[in-house]
């Protein structure tokens, strides 16, 4: 089954909380503080791999997790580093954050893409010693690493596009011109998911060609099977039109060729100004008044025109030159630059977030970082809780107390901490 879209979570892990330790060895008195700081958690990257072709993979593992660091020991040791987590996906991989659709990264490169960066260890408390602190009983927790939802989108690599009605001959044409093996069927739709081939003119010279499943009026709205796929033409250098010249299945090919291009626009008008060959297949069921009045109409509008039955590969190599000819002089394949996320209205210490709710007279805190502080502080340690106190007030806490009213001699509660109010 080709699948182009899927929607994961990805977390970096978590570092490793510093350590409290002190030195103890025979003939050493007062060793001091020798608590190691915690590991980095592991980061987690894409890498494009060319062994996948779509992102099937992702419909049964969804939620991916880098491994956390560990924390540090004493004598000094550091906790290890997590170990980076790589995912590999398809190249030409669009990744976007799920709840805002923002263009994180374009995985079409050979070097991994880094998506969640791993949180930072803590400082073990041989950090926190000073002159007038020689035994600090508290380090710090290691950092949560980031999580993000997202939405990948599988946008296909190709320089030329193959455009056309369904029926028209744009399978037939790949698997003449190619080694690929589409399905090939005396009916419509038998294109039902995107085809590449590898098209070789000589040798160090060869280009890549998509089969798009059959376009039909509307399907920028959503009708048919080609508006599903319509995404992969977006990166295609140039596009190919296929027309049935004969009108074998009883439409105009003028008509379909403005349909199709008409579409094209609806759904992104800068495909509509895409460099673009004509080929008109079905040759051999075509009355010469046909292909007379199809070349007159195609060549007025600017375009090379060419005529072929792709079957018997009659014609192809010229239309196949023409394309080299025309990728010869056009710019690289397109690139998404990722989108810089907007400027928040947040404090500049957004990730020190809390809540304040009071309630007869307690003042409950709430904050995942302060849980973090918390849990790495001795509360029976006099410099520990001094250190706490210097972070309530550095993070604004004290301040937002003062403003909800909070008097002398009133509870606070940090979760399981709680404390008299003193001014």
């Amino acid at each position: 089954m080709f699948v182009d879209t899927a929607k994961i979570t990805v977390t970096a892990g978590a570092g490793g909380d510093g350590c409290v330790a002190f030195h103890r060895e025979k003939y050493v008195a007062s060793g001091g503080p020798s608590g190691g700081d915690g590991g980095h958690g592991g980061s987690v990257y894409l890498q494009a791999s060319d062994q996948l072709s779509t992102l099937s993979d992702f419909r049964y593992k969804r939620k991916y997790h880098a491994e956390n660091g560990m924390p540090g020991g004493p004598s000094r040791r550091s906790g290890k580093y997590g170990e980076d987590l790589i995912i590999r996906v398809p190249r030409g991989c669009l990744v976007k954050e799920a709840e805002t659709g923002r263009l994180m990264a374009d995985v079409s490169g050979d070097e991994p893409v880094l998506l969640a960066r791993g949180g930072r260890g803590g400082w073990g408390n041989i950090h926190f010693a000073t002159p007038t602190r020689q035994t600090p009983r508290f380090a710090k927790p290691g950092m949560a690493g980031e999580h993000w939802e997202l939405q990948l989108e599988l946008k296909l690599l190709a320089d030329v596009g193959l455009l056309g009605f369904p029926n028209v001959g744009k399978s037939s044409f790949l698997s003449v011109v190619s080694q690929a093996k589409p399905i090939v069927g005396d009916y419509p739709f038998t294109t039902i998911t995107p085809v590449l081939g590898v098209v070789s003119l000589e040798p160090g010279s060869s280009f890549v060609m998509a089969d798009i499943p059959g376009l039909i009026e509307g399907a920028s709205e959503g009708l048919g099977l080609g508006h599903a796929f319509l995404r992969h033409v977006e990166r295609c250098r140039m596009l190919l039109h296929i027309l049935d010249a004969a009108g074998s299945e009883g439409r105009d090919p003028i008509e379909d060729y403005e349909t199709i291009n008409r579409e094209l626009a609806r759904y992104l008008p800068e495909l509509s100004g895409r460099p673009q060959i004509v080929a008109a297949n079905k040759t051999d069921l075509a009355t010469p008044e046909q292909l007379s009045r199809l070349r007159t109409y195609i060549e007025g509008k600017g375009c090379d025109y060419f005529e072929m039955c792709a079957p018997i590969a009659e014609g192809t190599a010229p239309v196949i030159q023409a394309a080299a000819r025309m990728l010869a002089q056009l710019p690289p394949m397109k690139r998404f630059e990722p989108q810089i996320p907007p400027e928040s209205d947040e404090p500049p210490n957004e990730g020190q977030r809390f809540a304040i709710t009071e309630s007869d007279g307690i003042y409950n805190i709430e904050s995942e970082w302060l849980l973090r502080i918390l849990r790495g502080c001795n509360m029976d340690d006099y410099e520990s809780l001094q250190y706490f106190q210097r972070v309530l007030q550095s993070s604004g806490i004290i301040e937002a107390l003062e403003t909800e009213g909070i008097q002398e001699g009133d509870t606070v509660c940090v979760y399981d901490f709680v404390f008299e109010y003193v001014k």
